[in-house]
């Protein structure tokens, strides 16, 4: 059956995904979009593999069975290092993921070949991007730090606070000393968070959105292979769910999306459990 006006399913721990919906919305003004933020059991980072690959599954699951979605962009970094092979095999649909696209733009902008990054646990301890890099680089010296509060600081919508803005130039302080030109936001909340992070590293140092960079790889996949919509079938709609409290979830999405036709629904736990 021909998918071309189906839309595009995306999913993450959290907010932070709306990073990439927001790039991919701006790429691909046409294509609907369902986008599914687990928020009640985030933050991935610090969960098992297994367990983040279970949670994957059932998000996977619902946009393909209840929206049948044409193809399904992995918006988190520690998703996409658990359950990307897993998913890539299980259905039969496109899946698409935030590391290889953030690998490829940073060895791209990077002139020294020392690469940081910033990242959920999982995803450090992953050794996925380390791997990409290498992959690409062989020569290429990569600093990882995880940042699991930077999370946190998103999700709890805080990240506009001074004293957030101080903790994460803090944290970001030892990086100097690796005399990196490039930084990788290995997690797709970071980028809401993204003036602060410059100010940690200083600015000649490059920051890389891995989730604009999967976005227009996601631009590029569907171009390629002839499943863009095309202008003039229909206005394209953008339903975000949420597994936590809607009234965050729209408080923080609105402000990171601004106006727009978004709906916003609660997906209650039980919905995904049962898609197993």
């Amino acid at each position: 059956m021909d998918k071309v006006n189906h839309a595009i399913g995306l999913m993450d721990s959290g907010i932070g995904g709306l990073t990439v919906l927001k790039a991919a919305k701006a790429l691909l003004p046409d294509e609907s979009m369902v986008f599914v933020g687990d928020n009640a059991r985030n933050p991935y980072g610090p969960k098992s593999p297994e367990e983040v690959i279970d949670y994957s599954r059932q998000i996977a699951h619902f946009l393909v069975k209840e929206h049948d979605i044409k193809v399904l962009a992995i918006a988190c970094n520690t998703a996409t290092a658990c359950a990307l092979p897993v998913l890539q095999d299980e259905l039969d649909i496109p899946v698409i993921g935030v590391i290889d696209s953030g690998a490829k733009a940073a060895v791209s902008a990077s002139k020294s070949g020392r690469i940081g990054l910033i990242a959920t646990e999982g995803t450090v301890k992953s050794d996925k991007y380390q791997e990409d890099i290498h992959a690409l680089d062989k020569d290429a010296v990569v600093t990882a730090q995880a940042e699991p509060d930077f999370v946190q600081y998103v999700e709890k919508n805080t990240y506009h606070d001074a004293e957030t803005k101080k903790a994460v130039e803090e944290h970001l302080a030892s990086f100097k000393d690796a005399q990196i030109d490039t930084l990788i936001l290995g997690c797709t909340h970071f980028p809401l968070l993204t003036e602060a992070i410059a100010n940690g590293v200083g600015d000649d140092v490059t920051l890389v959105d891995a989730g604009a960079a999967t976005a227009s790889d996601l631009a590029d996949y569907l171009k390629a292979e002839g499943l863009l919509r095309k202008k003039g079938d229909g206005k394209p709609s953008y339903q975000l769910y949420t597994t936590g409290p809607v009234v965050t979830f729209e408080a923080i999405a609105n402000d990171w999306l601004g106006d727009g036709d978004w709906q916003y629904k609660h997906l209650p736990l039980e919905s995904l459990t049962n898609m197993d």
